[in-house]
């Protein structure tokens, strides 16, 4: 059956053996012992190539899920028995403006943890691919996971102190070059610049400004001093508390979205598994001080256009 799958993955002999280390000749007889087997040939063997037969189209798709099925329960069992590595998956601009700053203290408290990290929006399946948490930003439809939601995320406008002093008030951002996050343009009702304006009674809508695809990245020019950049909490927090951004408006608006702690149902007690979350929460509550000091304003209490 491997030698099957191979081969029909690979639509050649020559690679899937390759692919098995043995040599082609095996392969073939390991595949004409599985046709004799069924009573039905699988492959049409061609000049230089093969081919499925209707019998091969009918196993292949059952034969590669059944290996992706028995690799993903081989990965599940070995990841029981270790204790010492954790393997996560963040967003990329989570893991650079929130996660790798504050990672050293985690580090040398659990000193016996092995940390990986994949920064990747992709989503990925917990259960087949060797990830044991993923934090993820947005609403969540979480029912077949272990899932811990954090605060909900809230935006305010920021800037260096020394664009501050060129804009000392919301009206004064209207003509201010502004900075653009298109990575949560799917929120709904919208966080952008014009919701903000409108929560401040400020009839304006930009329509100029940079647009970056990543958030850490529309942080990073609002840092340059290229602009204002209308923050979220998460990505602008350290900024903020190091002084290399301001912001000075104290006015933000909330959405219903926000960060979630996922593993395996069942996982969430492994020791390095449970050991991170505690962190994770509790470094999140380490700053829930700083919305005190904001007007925040839910998105769905602001007029719509």
């Amino acid at each position: 059956m491997r030698a099957f799958d191979a081969a029909a993955r690979h639509m050649s002999f020559a690679k899937a053996a390759e692919e098995l280390n043995v040599t082609p000749a095996a392969l073939s007889f390991q595949i004409k012992s599985l046709e004799q087997h069924l009573g039905h040939p699988l492959f049409r063997r061609l000049n230089r190539a093969v081919e499925l037969t209707e019998a091969g189209e009918a196993l292949a798709p059952g034969a590669a899920e059944g290996f992706r099925t028995l690799q993903a329960a081989w990965a599940a069992t070995r990841r029981l028995q270790d204790a010492t590595s954790l393997t996560i998956t963040a967003g990329p601009a989570l893991t650079a403006k929130w996660l790798a700053p504050r990672l050293y203290d985690f580090a040398r408290a659990h000193p016996e943890i092995d940390l990986r990290f994949s920064a990747t929006l992709r989503v990925m399946d917990l259960e087949r691919d060797d990830v044991d948490v993923a934090i993820r930003f947005g609403y969540g439809q979480d029912d077949d996971l272990y899932s811990v939601p954090v605060r909900k995320e809230w935006l305010t406008p920021a800037m260096t102190p020394e664009l501050a002093k060129e804009f000392p008030t919301p009206e004064s951002l209207t003509t201010a070059p502004l900075i653009h996050d298109d990575s949560i343009s799917f929120l709904r009702p919208a966080c952008d610049w014009a919701t903000w304006f409108r929560a401040m009674k400020i009839d304006f809508s930009p329509s100029h400004g940079a647009h970056f695809s990543n958030a850490d990245h529309a942080v990073d020019a609002a840092i340059a001093g290229m602009g204002v950049v209308l923050g979220r909490r998460a990505m602008i927090i350290k900024d903020l508390e190091e002084g290399r951004l301001v912001a000075p408006f104290k006015v933000a608006i909330e959405t219903q979205a926000r960060f979630r702690f996922l593993c395996l149902k069942g996982a969430e007690n492994r020791p390095q598994i449970k050991a991170f979350r505690d962190w994770f929460v509790s470094e999140i509550e380490k700053n829930a001080h700083l919305s005190e000091a904001f007007t925040i304003i839910p998105v769905e209490d602001i007029p719509q256009r």
